[in-house]
C-alpha cells in the first residue's frame, strides 16, 4: 500500500485515467441523450453499439431493487444517466 499523500504509481495512473476517460464518455453520451432524445440517430447508434447492433425492445428487466423493469431501453438509459450509474447492466 502506498503512503497517504504520495503520487500514484505508473500503473495506478493508467488505471485512474482509463476509468476517467470511460466515465467522461458515458457522461457525454448521457448529455447527448438528454439534449436530443432517444430518437436521435447518433443516440440510436450509441445504443446499438452498446447492445451488439440491436436496441433491445421493452420491457427491460434489471436486477435493481425497487426498479425491476423499464418500459424500454431508452427509459433504462435515462435512469442510468440521471443516477450516474453509467455501467449498470440489465
Amino acid at each position: 500500500a502506498q503512503q497517504p499523500g504520495t503520487p500514484l504509481s505508473d500503473q495506478e495512473y493508467h488505471h485512474f485515467f482509463k476509468f476517467l476517460r470511460i466515465t467522461i464518455q458515458a457522461s457525454t453520451a448521457c448529455h447527448l441523450r438528454e439534449l436530443y432524445g432517444c430518437k436521435n440517430s447518433l443516440v440510436q447508434r450509441l445504443d446499438k453499439y452498446e447492445n451488439h447492433g440491436v436496441i433491445p425492445p421493452g420491457p427491460i428487466c434489471s436486477e435493481l431493487p425497487g426498479n425491476p423493469f423499464f418500459r424500454n431501453f431508452c427509459t433504462f438509459s435515462l435512469y442510468r444517466c440521471i443516477t450516474k450509474q453509467y455501467f449498470l447492466k440489465v
